[in-house]
């Protein structure tokens, strides 16, 4: 009787590890496959908004470059110019565009004008810094300007009169985090070099 006993315990007992056993296995397996499903999908989702915030950021500032009535200083990843910075403007801004010293920001510094050049002169107490692109991503094979003459041709680095130039080629990109690097190539044509928007 005390045997029967034993064994209906140890049976029991066996039983109950095994169903812990197949509990735990289960549970692992879901918590595993969950997590790898909502790392995913939230990986994605903030490549899509990123994307969404590059494409945005970057037609902005092709209306801000297509709008340009003069370049003072030019190079591969910054840019200094006279453009319309808001459409409702009435003079131009001096604005250049820069990226951060760790090249993980793109940035625009605005100054406003009191009238346009060449008369006018920068209002310095109104300048303000714009962050363009807030995680920033510097293709290795791209800069971020290049510059174009009519033919729509690239010029050679450097510049001596910027009157040449006549469109520009941004190159912008995010760095994804489900993905590489997201980027959205443009070219604008200057336009606008002498008159308002």
């Amino acid at each position: 009787m005390v045997a029967n006993s034993l064994q209906r315990v140890s049976t029991s007992l066996v039983e109950l590890m095994v169903v812990i056993t197949m509990s735990g296995i289960i549970s692992t397996t879901f918590f595993v496959f969950y997590n790898d499903s909502l790392s995913q999908y939230l990986a994605l989702q903030k490549d899509g908004s990123d994307f969404s915030d590059l494409a945005t950021q970057s037609q902005r500032l092709a209306n801000v470059l297509r709008g340009i009535t003069d370049i003072v200083s030019d190079s591969n990843n910054d840019i200094t110019c006279y453009a319309y910075f808001y459409p409702n403007d009435t003079y131009v801004s001096k604005i250049h565009y820069y990226k951060s010293a760790d090249n993980k920001k793109l940035y625009a510094d605005v100054i406003p004008m009191d009238a346009n050049p060449p008369i006018g002169n920068p209002i310095m107490a109104q300048e303000k810094i714009y962050t363009i692109i807030p995680n920033f991503y510097q293709s290795p094979s791209l800069n971020t300007f290049v510059y174009l003459d009519d033919t729509g041709s690239p010029l050679t680095m450097p510049i001596s009169d910027e009157h040449i130039i006549k469109g520009i080629q941004v190159n912008l990109a995010v760095q994804g985090a489900h993905s590489s690097d997201q980027a959205v190539n443009l070219q604008v044509s200057l336009r606008n070099r002498k008159t308002n928007l």
